[in-house]
C-alpha cells in the first residue's frame, strides 16, 4: 500500500498524539504499531524519534487493550471538529 505525503503526514501527527490509540491509526490507514514505528523512524530526526519512542512505549491511551472499558472513543471529547482541514466556528 502506497501511503502520499499527506497520508504518512496525518499518520505522524495521530502518533505524536498522545491520546490517539495506534487502533485509530490501524483502523484509518490500515497500518500495524510496528509500521508505525518504522514510519516515524524514518521520517523523524533520531533524537525527535527517540524522545516519542520513550514517551509512548507502554502508555495506556497509545494502545486499546490497556485503556479502561469506559473509554471506547478515538477522539478526546473536548477536541474541536475539524473539516476540510479547518477549525469549524460557530
Amino acid at each position: 500500500m502506497a501511503l502520499s505525503e499527506r497520508d504518512i503526514d496525518r499518520i505522524i501527527e495521530m502518533a505524536w498524539e498522545d491520546r490517539t490509540p495506534f487502533d485509530a491509526i490501524l483502523s484509518q490507514f490500515g497500518i500495524s504499531e510496528s509500521q508505525v514505528i518504522k514510519i516515524m523512524r524514518r521520517e523523524m530526526k533520531r533524537s525527535s524519534f527517540k524522545m516519542w519512542r520513550e514517551r509512548v512505549q507502554g502508555r495506556k491511551t497509545k494502545h486499546a487493550s490497556k485503556r479502561g472499558d469506559d473509554v471506547n472513543r478515538f477522539k478526546c471529547t473536548r477536541q474541536r471538529n475539524i473539516s476540510n482541514n479547518k477549525v469549524s466556528k460557530r
